[in-house]
């Protein structure tokens, strides 16, 4: 029986019979067609999740915010004084919240966040005039997954998320 190989894919016998060792183009062009398709359905949802888990810190840390207000309320008879520049891209506003006027020292939000905070005094949620009043803000800072996210609540409790 003669053999002899002519690639690492295919081998001669006697005969003229080819033995395939390997696939063709269209074998791996059809896989990495799958492959496209499952990607474009798995990456959509992958970032949605991470904008999610992204804007439960705004939620978390606003609730905190109202809760510490609250707490300043009963010990002080009025809320805290306006904070920070409610703009994004004010990673600052934290320090000025836990130190400045009428500190709120125990509000500890974290390391990088994708949210600017700000508290505004004698306004609500809509923005309406109300005396004896708080609006705290998270705005989505840019190049974040949440850029122009904006998240309020009030001392009514009352929210936009």
């Amino acid at each position: 029986m003669i053999k002899f190989a002519v690639s690492n894919y295919f081998t001669f016998r006697e005969g003229g019979k080819m033995n395939k060792k390997g696939y063709t183009l269209i074998e791996l062009l059809i896989v990495i067609g799958i492959i496209g398709i499952l990607a474009a359905i798995a990456i959509p949802g992958y970032i949605g999740q991470q904008r999610r888990a992204t804007r439960t810190e705004a939620y978390t840390n606003l609730e905190n915010l109202r809760l510490l207000e609250e707490q300043f309320f009963a010990e002080n008879g009025r809320y805290s004084a306006s904070k920070g520049t409610c703009a994004a891209n004010n990673p600052n506003n934290v320090t000025l919240i836990r130190t400045g006027v009428d500190p709120l020292a125990r509000f500890l939000p974290g390391n990088s966040l994708s949210f600017s905070y700000c508290i505004e005094n004698d306004l609500t949620l809509n923005g309406v005039a109300q005396s004896n009043c708080f609006r705290a803000s998270a705005f989505g800072n840019t190049d974040t997954r949440v850029d122009l996210d904006v998240f309020r609540i009030d001392c009514n409790n009352n929210r936009n998320f």
